[in-house]
Parts: C-alpha cells; sequence; structure tokens
C-alpha cells in the first residue's frame, strides 16, 4: 500500500517541480526580452505533458503488437504532416506535398532499416524508429518549407526578373529550392557531427538506462542519426521540388 506514497513523493513530484521551474526560468527570461508569443513555450511544454502522460498509457498495451503499433505510427505520421503543413502555409496543395514528401521519406527509411537487418523488426523497435523518424521528418519539412517560402518572399525581385528573361517558375527558384533543403538539413547534420562529444542523444541514453550494452546502445544511436539523415534529405528534396514552381509572389508566413 506504501508504493504509491513512495512513487508520487519520490520521483512525479520532484519532476513536476523540476519542470514548473524550468518553464517559470523560460517565461521569464521571453517576458524580460518582450519576445512575442511568450507563452508559446510554456503552452507546449503543458500540452507535450498531458500527450505524454496519455500515450505512455495507451502504449503500455500495444507496444508488442504491430498492427496497433502501425496504427498509432499512422497517427504519429498524420499529426506530424498536419503540423508541417500548417506551419508553411495551410492549403490543399501544400498538404498533398508535405504528406506525399513525408511519407516517401519515411517508408524508404524503414523499409531500408529493417530489410538489412540494421535493427531487428519487432513491434517495439517499429515503434523506436518510426517515432523518431517522423519527429525529426516533421521538423525538417517545416523548415525545408519555411526557408523556401521566405526565400523567395525575400529574393522575389530576383526570381521576378528570371521569369522576364523567360525562366521557367522551376528555374527562377532553383537556388533557393537548393538553399531551403541545406538550411534545413543544418540542425540534423550538427546533431549528427557532435554526437559523442557535445550531446549524449536520447536515443542513446535511454539504450542504456534499459539495460543495453554502451556498444549496442552506440549502435542503436548511429542506426538512428542515419535514418534521420536519410529520411530528411528525401523528404527536404521531394518537398522543395514540389513547391519550386512559383509564379506569383507567396503570402508572407505567420
Amino acid at each position: 500500500m506504501s508504493l504509491p506514497n513512495e512513487l508520487v513523493w519520490g520521483s512525479v513530484l520532484p519532476t513536476l517541480l523540476g519542470v514548473a521551474v524550468l518553464v517559470a526560468v523560460t517565461l521569464a527570461v521571453l517576458w524580460f526580452a518582450r519576445v512575442p508569443h511568450r507563452w508559446a513555450p510554456a503552452a507546449a511544454v503543458a500540452r507535450g505533458a498531458l500527450q505524454l502522460a496519455l500515450i505512455s498509457v495507451v502504449l503500455s498495451g500495444i507496444i508488442s503488437n504491430l498492427l496497433w503499433v502501425g496504427c498509432a505510427l499512422l497517427v504519429m505520421y498524420g499529426v506530424a504532416a498536419a503540423t508541417a503543413t500548417r506551419r508553411i502555409g495551410w492549403s490543399a496543395r501544400h498538404a498533398a506535398v508535405v504528406f506525399g514528401a513525408m511519407a516517401v521519406g519515411i517508408l524508404v527509411t524503414l523499409a531500408v532499416i529493417f530489410s538489412t537487418g540494421a535493427i531487428e523488426f519487432s513491434a517495439r523497435y517499429l515503434l523506436a524508429i518510426g517515432g523518431i523518424v517522423i519527429g525529426n521528418t516533421m521538423s525538417i519539412a517545416t523548415l525545408t518549407g519555411r526557408r523556401f517560402v521566405e526565400g523567395v518572399i525575400a529574393r522575389w525581385d530576383e526570381v521576378e526578373g528570371w521569369l522576364a528573361l523567360g525562366a521557367t517558375p522551376r528555374q527562377a527558384t532553383r537556388d533557393l529550392t537548393r538553399q531551403s533543403v541545406y538550411g534545413a538539413l543544418i540542425p540534423s547534420i550538427d546533431q549528427t557531427r557532435t554526437t559523442g562529444l557535445v550531446t549524449l542523444p536520447g536515443a542513446f541514453v535511454g539504450a542504456i538506462f534499459g539495460g543495453v550494452s554502451p556498444v549496442q546502445a552506440g549502435l542503436f544511436q548511429i542506426v538512428v542519426l542515419a535514418a534521420v539523415m536519410a529520411a530528411g534529405s528525401i523528404t527536404a528534396v521531394l518537398l522543395s521540388q514540389a513547391l519550386a514552381p512559383v509564379s506569383t509572389k507567396p503570402v508572407a508566413l505567420a
């Protein structure tokens, strides 16, 4: 009967206290700097905590079932693609290209991982790798789309000049598509280059806490890093190419 109390006082409450203090620090810094939407990080943490609590309960019952894990990944993918689409301006065309580009990147990457035997194919590993790849692909898709749109707006005179000289809409934005892809991949590239020197990635630390040897955890993490780079590259290239044909100046992003 004493276990619930020990769990609350020994784990949950200190965690909530630490998170509350960190959120307060975040709000104080943003308020002092008069940053707009300063409540957004706090709201994101609260929403993330609630979602993690719910998903923890749900996953505890489906983590060994391939069918339910597949359904969970589909939900993750749908939310991720919708979020990325909203960030670059919601429209039917944007939704189609984002959902399509992310799907190709994710499916190709997971197919390579499990077909080569880099990681054992099981519900548990599919959920872990799939969730990581989907989340990172969402971020890369968002950065690619926003960098492209913002680049076109900033250099519209140049794009318009190329169009006036007879270039096709795709040709007029060719340089911008390449820059948007590279810019979107920079965070993933930096994370990969500094792994083990600057940061210890969550997958690596989590594997060790789960009882896996450091060598096995390192192998798992390098597969994760390579997967993120592959899925992100495919998604970024496909998305930028789909967005490239621009004949009118885009609306500024919020």
